[in-house]
């Protein structure tokens, strides 16, 4: 769980800001939802097998 500590004379916006930027680098939004929803595991294969064609196409197009 990311951490904030509250600096003398910051702005509650400006830590929150802070604490938000930290927990986007910790993966912790993404993961939220992630698991907002069951997914089938056959929905989770065919997910993951899009998202490995995706990133051949792009490493495909870089080389060109």
């Amino acid at each position: 769980m990311p951490a904030v500590i509250v600096r003398d004379g910051e702005s509650f916006e400006k830590a929150f800001k802070r604490f938000k930027k930290a927990c986007e680098k910790a993966g912790l939004m993404s993961d939220i939802k992630k698991h907002q929803h069951f997914e089938k595991p056959s929905e989770r294969r065919k997910r993951k097998l899009n998202a490995a064609i995706r990133r051949q196409k792009k490493l495909m197009a870089m080389e060109k």
